[in-house]
């Protein structure tokens, strides 16, 4: 069970599409710098290989720079980390986003790799849910537990205030399955976080809000 205390936040937007987000809480500490309009650069330290190596692949096929360190209790199990991470992650693109005015909103692909397929939509619309349909053969995929997967992704709406569907349909191998997910999901988000000239100083919603 997680602990009850309130996470320490410190966050930072530049006046560019970046910002930096620190959130640290009894059980691990994790440290973002992400810049939206970026070249693909990362860095990436979180003690788990594979996922350092998920986290690169999203960050090249997101466009963005991504600078990201984490550290915590591994030796308890590696759920916590891995949704932390995506919590900062997506604080990180939420204070970086601003106010959403003149973006996309949404964003879809679908990514191939080899015999397996993955697709992801995603709506920055302000409500944050999950609903992901992605199953693996193999307990870990590298030295990732594969059930930390959703939990990242979980952490990540809730983080980045969007709504996130991921769907494997098919796949055999879990390497190209997870890896297929992750660069389809930075596909989305460079598809939802590119701006429209359309919606110049207003948000892409017939409320006026995103919430």
């Amino acid at each position: 069970m997680r602990t009850q205390e309130r996470p320490q936040e410190r966050k930072r937007r530049t006046a560019k599409r970046a910002a930096t987000f620190t959130r640290t809480t009894r059980e691990t500490q994790v440290q973002v710098k992400v810049k939206i309009e970026g070249t693909g650069k990362v860095r990436a330290s979180t003690g788990i290989g594979f996922l350092d190596h998920m986290l690169a692949a999203l960050a090249l096929h997101g466009g963005m720079d991504l600078d990201l360190r984490a550290s915590g209790d591994l030796h308890v199990d590696q759920h916590h980390l891995v949704e932390d991470c995506g919590i900062a992650l997506g604080q990180a693109l939420r204070e970086a986003l601003g106010d959403r005015k003149g973006i996309e909103r949404t964003g879809f692909f679908a990514f191939p790799m080899e015999e397996s397929l993955a697709l992801a939509a995603l709506d920055l619309g302000g409500r944050p849910s999950l609903a992901c349909r992605a199953r693996f053969r193999r307990f870990r995929v590298g030295d990732l537990e594969t059930d930390t997967i959703p939990e990242f992704l979980r952490g990540l709406t809730r983080g980045l205030q969007a709504d996130l569907h991921v769907v494997l349909p098919y796949g055999w191998n879990d390497h190209h399955k997870a890896e297929a997910l992750f660069k389809a999901l930075g596909k989305a988000m460079k598809l939802a976080f590119s701006r429209d000239e359309r919606y110049r100083g207003i948000v892409a919603s017939t409320k006026g809000m995103l919430e």
